[in-house]
């Protein structure tokens, strides 16, 4: 049985050309970076390089870029390193309610610590409103922390308008990009952004390697201690072999994203079309238009999304219910319940989500099981039964 992958937010496949590019770094090139000998000067070297690589895509400068385990080591750079900065000034923080656990555990953290944090709603599309998050701010508002898309509904927010305010109040602005770096255009100038998160992994990289944009002048203690790697900002020897993976994985989508958004969007917007069509009382998540190119997310009525999981692994597909880091929680998503569902709709959602290596056929496939499998699951729901 053909096995199709319908889970591109969770995690990528690493592209082939990203695993020769790493390939040296293991067994010729694998010098501490740190060392002044020729091994750790050409290790050094293809950091660099990277960082160049990847500053350039992001339209920031090479010293603006700190290489990180991923998102969340990232996401806790920020938050926390700001805080720690800036507590004599202030001490709140500006987020939403739709952030994935990497940013609001932080939160919840620094709040055990004495900070204050404001949680702003979303409209019923996941959107947030650039004017919430200006009434929010104070004259303690150190830091706003809002993602760039989110990774269940793929809805896109006004980045670039809240940035504008943060600006003009003078409040640093940090934005988890982890589902839209390597995907969309991400340039923190155009983005009016301080701080920027991004995973390789998102982006058909590697695991374990990700970076934190630093706008120059940002104040931000260190978050991580020891040695003076990556200029005294996140000690710990380079994961030269993921550093590099992820440059190179940079560069191929910088050949291969326009391309590839449009081809997905294209089956996306099949998806939302033919689903409803054939199948009643599914709802859309996320906003219709303002979406990631690759992001299908439906709540069906009268079953378990985990139940749509199973049937659907069993003929060889796999997508999700939502983020794959609280996959295993029997609680419905916190994404859902702040757009306005209710806990029996939450817990039916399916998230479809494309990529690379995604075909139209792959799709079709799709669309031809699910109908079935939804009938199947509802014809032993009790909830269909007394609807």
């Amino acid at each position: 049985m053909e096995r199709i992958y319908l889970d591109y937010a969770a995690t990528t496949p690493c592209d082939p050309e990203v695993v020769k590019a790493m390939e040296p770094y293991f067994f010729t090139k694998f010098g501490n970076a740190s060392s002044i000998h020729s091994f750790g000067q050409e290790a050094k070297k293809a950091i660099e390089d990277s960082r160049e690589t990847l500053a350039l895509f992001l339209g920031a400068k090479p010293e603006e870029i700190v290489f990180t385990s991923g998102g969340t080591e990232s996401d806790n750079f920020a938050l926390k390193g700001v805080a720690s900065a800036l507590e004599k000034k202030g001490n709140h923080i500006i987020t939403s309610v739709i952030e994935h656990h990497a940013v609001s555990e932080p939160c919840k953290f620094l709040e055990k610590k004495g900070f204050s944090v404001t949680y702003v709603p979303v409209d019923k599309f996941g959107l947030i409103s650039p004017d919430d998050v200006k009434a929010a701010i104070n004259n303690k508002t150190i830091l706003i922390s809002i993602m760039h898309a989110n990774n269940e509904i793929g809805t896109i927010q006004p980045i670039a308008e809240i940035g504008k305010i943060a600006k003009e109040k003078g409040v640093y602005f940090h934005t988890d990009a982890v589902q839209t770096v390597g995907h969309i255009p991400v340039n923190v100038n155009e983005l009016n952004v301080d701080l920027l998160s991004l995973s390789a992994h998102k982006f058909y990289g590697p695991k374990g390697a990700g970076a934190l944009y630093i706008r120059k002048g940002t104040r931000i203690d260190r978050f991580m201690h020891g040695g003076d790697q990556e200029k005294g900002r996140r000690a710990s020897t380079h994961n030269l072999t993921g550093i590099v993976g992820l440059g190179k994985a940079v560069n191929l989508s910088r050949e291969k994203m326009d391309k590839e958004a449009k081809f997905q969007a294209a089956l996306r917007d099949n998806l939302i079309k033919e689903i409803p069509e054939k199948i009643k009382e599914v709802y859309l998540n996320g906003h219709p238009t303002k979406r990631l190119p690759n992001n299908v997310n439906f709540s069906i009525k009268y079953i378990e999304g985990e139940s749509i999981l199973l049937s659907l692994d069993m003929l060889g597909l796999a997508a999700s219910t939502g983020s794959a880091c609280t996959s295993s929680s029997l609680e419905p998503s916190h994404v859902l319940l702040a757009i306005g569902l209710s806990h029996e709709i939450a817990h039916g959602s399916l998230r479809i989500t494309m990529g690379r290596w995604t075909k139209e056929g792959d799709v079709n496939y799709l669309l031809e099981c699910l109908p079935r499998i939804v009938d199947k699951l509802r014809a032993m729901s009790p909830l269909y039964e007394n609807k």
